[in-house]
């Protein structure tokens, strides 16, 4: 069985405010799902792709917003890219674009895969989300076309229309923020998730693209290669990063994160130079300096929040990687954050 495809937070931007409009408790339901709330403010951390899918789901399961996923497409840009969206941004045509989003998609989530198709003047534009497991992927899919949609308009202008938008899926029972965002063009229960758009739409050239800054975005991206895929060890370090402060990290959750075994896990680690307790120590160590220079936490908590067993066997270990108290580095933290005396 191949790893479960991983996708960055970045994916949950705005996840948090549309939540709360609809009066729910979005802490709550990212805990539900697996997840770290503390990580909605790494936008860069790798999480499984399941996971931000069930989360979404679940969201829209108890606000009765069917349209849920959609509505959180609406307040993306195209900056939640990250450095893709300057990349993007400079390409001279619609069609370059989407090829470049396409290309580099494994940058910000490994589950999106999208393709163009050209034929008798009418393009189609596919998504297709691959969560490695059963799973429901009627939000991600939403949001993932609702995403895209808002891409052409930032290229096409806010007048355009696509010919079409297509879902595998049923249609909801209330189609107004469809019919508001996509216009009347929608199909349901069909063969494909995407958007059907005239080639002549593809060709539209972009006015504010700059050749020389084109240049330098492509150097940045490696567009001529495609983006090397992450190491084990890294995919292990963000996962531990995220399902530390959960409680429930361990050797054999991280594999079921990624959809291996631990034995396979343990194997591709030793071929990159690491192992899972080198790479939980380092992680540990990180995170437990941040932790104990915050007086907002007691020391039992940050012990809980790392996973000892004891506050004495944390103070130990803290006590072997610092080489002091967590109380004394509290202190020494204190003193270098205090202002100058005058």
């Amino acid at each position: 069985m191949g790893r479960k495809p991983l996708a960055r937070y970045a994916a949950l931007n705005n996840f948090v405010t549309l939540g709360q409009s609809f009066g729910l408790d979005p802490a709550r339901l990212v805990r539900a799902a697996g997840l770290d709330p503390a990580g909605l403010n790494l936008p860069d951390r790798w999480v499984p792709a399941v996971a931000v899918a069930d989360l979404l789901e679940r969201a829209a399961g108890e606000s009765g917003h069917e349209d849920f996923g959609l509505r959180l497409a609406e307040l993306r840009r195209i900056s939640s890219l990250g450095p893709l969206s300057l990349a993007i941004r400079e390409e001279p045509d619609v069609r370059s674009a989407l090829k470049i989003l396409s290309r580099h998609e494994n940058m910000y989530n490994e589950a999106l895969h999208t393709r163009l198709t050209e034929r008798n003047g009418v393009g189609t534009i596919g998504l297709t989300i691959d969560l490695g497991e059963p799973g429901e992927t009627r939000q991600a899919i939403e949001l993932g076309v609702g995403v895209l949609h808002a891409l052409l308009r930032d290229f096409l202008g806010t007048g355009w229309r696509p010919l079409e938008v297509d879902f595998t899926h049923s249609a909801p029972r209330n189609l107004d923020t469809h019919h508001r965002i996509f216009g009347s063009n929608i199909g349901f229960d069909r063969e494909f998730n995407g958007i059907v758009v005239y080639t002549t739409d593809l060709d539209a050239a972009n006015a504010v693209s700059d050749p020389l800054l084109r240049s330098y975005t492509q150097r940045f991206l490696g567009t001529a290669e495609p983006i090397p895929e992450p190491t084990t060890a890294s995919r292990v370090r963000d996962l531990i990063e995220t399902l530390l402060p959960t409680g429930r990290c361990s050797a054999d959750q991280v594999a079921r994160s990624l959809g291996i075994d631990r034995r396979t896990v343990h194997r591709h680690l030793a071929q990159e130079g690491e192992t899972f307790s080198s790479i939980l120590d380092g992680v540990r160590a990180g995170l437990a300096g941040r932790l104990v220079a915050n007086r907002r936490y007691t020391f039992t908590e940050v012990a809980e929040m790392l996973a000892f067993s004891s506050h004495s066997n944390f103070t130990r270990w803290f006590r072997n990687h610092h080489g002091c108290s967590p109380s004394e580095w509290r202190k020494t933290h204190e003193m270098s954050a205090a202002p100058p005396s005058v």
